[in-house]
């Protein structure tokens, strides 16, 4: 009996938001895997996708491509998706990872909070699927991970906006797994739990709601970058062909109440 591999040597990964937090492990984590890499940030923020690609290829030996991307922009997914064609001619791997959160109480959003979330985390990551399945679909192969969350699946305070575009994500996940699976193109999702990152540091300087989130979570504490990136290779990997429309929940136990 012969198992399949847990490596992605030689594949493409395209990755978007890889400045820091999941897209920056994941990066690395696949170029540690054998991928070579696209790692794309927003034009102002491109230096720190940058920084990642130098350390994927000086720690890992991968190949790198870093460019910019405003998923709310569709011409500069047009022209990410070129030129990553350009360099590396395929597009094994997609990890929609770019995404941001307002929190606010329901009664406080406002038109524009509503628009500006829905339009990063769920309309982006639609039309980067597009115009990338295109591509994987010439080929009949590929894969795409949609980093979601927890929040997909459950509701918390002040986070109508967040909760209602990564529940989007999840369904759009099943939705893109049926449609795409004739072409041999395997689409999957991942729900993290509350992470520590840069981004989501000064939150958790909020002492009770720290105590709040750590209580929900039966392995009682909230997790890190690191922690999800074994998820996004296994679903990028050989291991994972017989697995689609699926959402992995890494979230300590916390929806397992």
């Amino acid at each position: 009996m012969r198992f399949p591999s847990l490596r992605v040597d030689g594949k493409v990964a395209l990755i978007t938001g890889t400045g820091s937090g999941i897209g920056q492990a994941s990066a690395l984590a696949l170029a540690e895997a054998g991928a070579k890499l696209v790692l794309t940030e927003l034009p102002d923020r491109l230096e720190a996708a940058e920084a990642t690609a130098r350390t994927a290829a000086e720690d890992y030996g991968a190949e790198t491509l870093a460019v910019p991307l405003d998923v709310t922009r569709l011409d500069t997914i047009g022209s990410m998706v070129e030129r990553t064609l350009e360099r590396f001619g395929q597009i094994d791997v997609l990890v929609n990872n770019a995404g941001i959160n307002i929190p606010k109480f329901a009664l406080d959003v406002t038109e524009e909070d509503w628009d500006r979330v829905l339009d990063i985390n769920l309309k982006g990551l639609f039309f980067t699927s597009q115009a990338v399945g295109r591509e994987m679909i010439k080929r009949k192969s590929g894969k795409i991970i949609n980093i979601a969350s927890q929040m997909g699946v459950i509701g918390y305070y002040k986070r109508s906006a967040y909760c209602s575009s990564k529940a989007g994500v999840v369904n759009l996940t099943r939705v893109l797994a049926i449609e795409w699976a004739p072409y041999g193109i395997r689409v999957n999702c991942i729900g993290p739990t509350f992470l520590e990152t840069p981004l989501t540091a000064p939150m958790f300087q909020d002492e009770a709601f720290y105590q709040d989130v750590v209580g929900r979570i039966p392995l009682g504490h909230i997790g890190k970058p690191e922690d999800v990136v074994g998820a996004v290779v296994y679903l990028a990997s050989p291991g994972s062909d017989m697995v689609s429309g699926h959402t992995l929940l890494v979230d300590g136990g916390w929806t397992a109440w």
